[in-house]
């Protein structure tokens, strides 16, 4: 019997069980999903993920349904058939579906308001023999069913606390924990309250193997090997900065439990006339580049954007521009990549230094090709050659709109979508609304923990209202 606090046991209640009827709802539409697999002849359904494991939290309607199909089919075969058979599965059940990619194609579809993804995948005897990734999502499913009894409620819990420090997720933009991880980590740790206390401990590298069966090192920040592929690390996807913010809230939790851990709260957004407002106050300029979203799914584009970040920072460097802050958001149809500077503008001279004078060759060369230039030099400062020579760009904008942007090591689809075209954007103007909560956030920066507190602090009432 796992002991819990009774906050816990009343958010559980509250908030994170589902009702009787959302089970029976869900499970019917599963249910007639899988008979009509079933009943086409050509694979076998499956009902894989949270649902099938009963680890779903109250209003999560996400249902991953997988069609197993014979291993001896060609991989090419898999896809197209198991493509058609996807899609005829979801016309008999609605006309709002979609194709979506991985590692190969399958269809994602509302049905009945709930959110379903029909997979195609092989039947393999084990998750050694996998053909695709997707092939061992059917051994995560048993291997956690079998095991997870009385501890269900400890993985909602870790679940939705983890969605309120906005560390859940493992996808590509958030680089979180995903919720087969969360049932691992409940599993390895026995429940909620025994994973917390232990990682308020957790420092980086750390190495977490249930059945002890790791065939490989992995250099991760967090190493969980996967109970059914001794060669995979089931916390890949978790940044160093998303294990370190569990870590804090974990102990902040410990040292003062408070429902607030389990609350989420709406996402804010920022106004364009507050936004004149803050940089105003900071003292320093913004800019903006929008450009169209390469038409790639969110796993191939956002490393991109991450890349692409980083390489227009140092660029900006490279020409005197300081950045104090850059991120990235992408938008179905539009991506952003926001650059808050110390200066946008700088004087039209910079210093260029040259080599030592005892590299005879190299400061003669130096020296005679830069002698006849308009600004001085070159002088001799601490034993070596200096200039002054005119700078490139003077003004933010400019580097930022020029084709150099196109030299710096950009991703791929990115560079692609670029060399079309892009948008630079400045101070005020780099609102625009649908990137208003990103803008929100690029400012509003706080560790998980401090945002709870913060949360706590503006719900205390005043000394005034408490003698009232």
């Amino acid at each position: 019997m796992v002991n819990r606090l009774p906050l816990e046991e009343e958010v559980l209640s509250r908030l994170l069980r589902p009702t009787a009827e959302e089970r029976d709802y869900i499970c019917g539409v599963a249910k007639n999903l899988l008979a009509a697999i079933n009943k086409s002849g050509m694979a076998e359904g499956m009902v894989v993920g949270s649902i099938a494991r009963n680890t779903w939290v109250k209003g999560d309607h996400d249902l991953d349904v997988f069609m197993l199909f014979d291993p001896a089919m060609p991989r090419e075969a898999l896809e197209a058939e198991g493509l058609a058979l996807a899609r005829k599965i979801a016309c008999q059940f609605t006309s709002n579906y979609h194709e979506k990619y991985a590692e190969h194609p399958y269809i994602n579809a509302c049905i009945e308001s709930i959110d379903v993804d029909i997979v195609p995948c092989y039947k393999v005897t084990s998750a050694g023999a996998i053909q695709s990734a997707v092939d061992r999502t059917p051994f995560h499913t048993r291997y956690i069913t079998d095991k997870i009894n009385g501890l269900i409620d400890d993985v909602l819990l870790l679940k939705q606390f983890f969605k309120t420090g906005g560390i859940y997720g493992s996808d590509q933009m958030t680089e979180g924990f995903s919720g087969y991880l969360c049932e691992l980590l409940i599993l390895y740790y026995g429940g909620f309250s025994a994973l917390l206390t232990a990682a308020a401990d957790w420092r980086p590298h750390l190495v977490i193997d249930i059945e002890n069966h790791a065939t490989k090192k992995f250099d991760e920040p967090l190493v969980v090997i996967d109970p059914v592929d001794p060669k995979r690390n089931v916390a890949a996807a978790v940044s160093l900065d998303r294990m370190v913010e569990f870590i804090e809230l974990a102990r902040g939790y410990i040292e003062s439990p408070d429902e607030k851990f389990f609350t989420l709260t709406q996402p804010q957004s920022i106004t364009q006339e507050h936004l004149v407002s803050l940089l105003r106050e900071r003292g320093t300029c913004l800019y903006a580049i929008t450009f169209a979203t390469p038409p790639y799914i969110e796993e191939i584009v956002v490393p991109q954007l991450k890349r692409s970040v980083h390489a227009i920072c140092e660029h900006l460097e490279r020409n005197g521009f300081s950045v104090h802050h850059a991120h990235y958001q992408m938008h179905p149809e539009r991506c952003m990549f926001l650059f808050e500077l110390l200066v946008g503008e700088l004087p039209k001279i910079r210093k260029h230094m040259g080599p030592p004078l005892w590299n005879s060759v190299n400061a003669e060369k130096f020296r005679t090709t830069h002698e006849n230039d308009p600004l001085p030099g070159p002088f001799i400062v601490d034993g070596r050659y200096e200039m002054e020579v005119v700078r490139e760009f003077t003004h933010a904008a400019d580097i930022l709109s020029s084709a150099s942007l196109l030299n710096v090591r950009l991703g791929k689809h990115v560079r692609q979508s670029l060399e079309k075209d892009w948008m630079v954007l400045f101070g005020a103007d780099c609102w625009q609304e649908e990137f208003a909560a990103f803008i929100y956030g690029f400012f509003e920066r706080y560790s998980p923990l401090t945002r709870i507190r913060m949360t706590e602090e503006q719900e205390v009432p005043g000394e005034d209202q408490k003698k009232g």
